[in-house]
């Protein structure tokens, strides 16, 4: 258990100010280059339909030693998600090795444990906030209220070194990460079956599990924290995984000969992101959290309708930096972008998304832009050129 170093609110203003953290650190999105700058600039789109994986949560009757070996009876009776997929979905085949994950929560803690197939378990990092990725790791993404700014990054070596962030924004908007930033009394442990670092024998895999308190999630949540039953956070889970070769009994990164350099590494995410980018927080999971003890019952997933409106407007977002690439602004007009739902001007109807009227008003001057749908009873959906969404109701206008 660690007390936090800095807290966001001391250090987000140094770093929007300076704004070259992500260089330093060399953080990216997309691992191999740091994504950093005006999204307009080669501003990549999810190649695959949004279909994000959703989970229901159960609660915990007992407390948790979390030592990375999940034999606990309340483990066991807590479901566990979907294999992971390639981080672009189908557009790739399937994982080579099984990874999966499982959730609970309760008064004082978000649980996750994940177990990894691995017949190589190797780590070199032990330096806690170290870029992990440049090993095998397993890492966890929340963004609670899944407004796609102020969310939660960590990451976890086989031989347990953190390495925790808060994104402001994603890259792609701006950023910045702040890398001092530290999840306040997190604890989580790694339990190895095989060993680690010795080639010469074949490993089963290894398991992770992560407790995190709420009281650090609340920082950023602008909603319940702990949740309350029925709420839904967004989340998702990526697993990196490096092709290594045995060198002198321990193990190397496997390199491409045609390149010299390593062989690019392996995305396993749980719910895809149609993309090399985990960044993109509204492709992620929806963990709803069940005030039921596993085990005991089975609770029904409740898609929230108004989901659809909110990935409505983030084809929006899209398009308007297609738009601006091409002409230096944003657009004024929905119909300007070939949106809503390409049907012609005048053809235009209403109620297509969850009861909100369709086209978007758009709000624009030539560096930014705010679109709004809004329905019968005055509440309207707004998103921003950074990626902002947010709602309001009349009275808050």
């Amino acid at each position: 258990m660690r007390e936090v170093r800095k807290s966001a609110a001391v250090i987000i203003l140094p770093l929007l100010l300076v704004g070259f953290w992500p260089l330093v650190f060399g953080i990216g999105d997309g691992r191999g280059a740091v994504d950093w700058g005006c999204v307009a600039h080669g501003f990549p789109k999810p190649a695959i339909e949004w279909s994000p994986s959703h989970y229901i949560c159960y609660r915990a009757d007992q407390p948790l030693q979390v030592d990375g070996i999940i034999d606990e009876a309340i483990w066991q009776q807590a479901p566990w998600t979907d294999d992971f997929v390639d981080i672009e979905g189908h557009l790739k085949p399937l994982p080579r090795f099984r990874t999966r994950a499982k959730m609970l929560w309760d008064d004082n803690y978000f649980y996750v444990a994940a177990e990894m197939e691995e017949p190589d378990v190797w780590a070199t990092l032990t330096t806690r906030d170290a870029v992990i990725y440049h090993d095998n790791d397993f890492e966890v993404f929340i963004d609670p209220d899944g407004d796609t700014h102020e969310y939660y990054e960590l990451e976890i070596n086989a031989y347990g070194t953190e390495w925790d962030l808060f994104l402001v924004k994603p890259y792609r908007d701006g950023g910045p990460a702040l890398n001092g930033w530290d999840i306040a009394g997190l604890k989580s442990g790694v339990s190895v079956n095989g060993t680690i670092n010795k080639s010469d024998d074949r490993d089963e895999g290894w398991t992770v599990e992560i407790a995190i308190p709420w009281p650090a999630l609340k920082e950023a949540a602008h909603k319940e924290s702990p949740p309350l039953p029925g709420d839904q956070w967004r989340v998702n889970f990526s697993r990196v995984e490096w092709q290594v070769e045995p060198e002198a009994g321990q193990y190397k990164k496997k390199l491409d000969p045609a390149t010299g350099k390593s062989v690019p590494e392996d995305n396993w995410v749980w719910s895809a992101q149609g993309l090399v980018r985990m960044h993109y927080p509204e492709r992620w999971g929806f963990v709803q959290f069940s005030e039921q003890i596993a085990g005991t019952t089975r609770d029904r997933y409740r898609p929230n309708p108004e989901e659809e409106v909110r990935m409505a407007l983030r084809r929006l977002y899209y398009k308007q930096h297609e738009y601006y690439e091409k002409h230096h602004r944003y657009a004024a007009d929905a119909f300007d972008l070939g949106f809503a739902l390409k049907l012609p001007k005048s053809e235009f109807r209403d109620n297509l998304f969850a009861g909100y009227i369709w086209p978007p008003i758009i709000h624009q001057t030539p560096a930014l832009f705010e679109a709004y749908v809004q329905n019968e009873a005055g509440t309207r959906w707004h998103i921003r050129q950074d990626g902002y969404i947010w709602k309001t109701t009349i009275d808050e206008r």
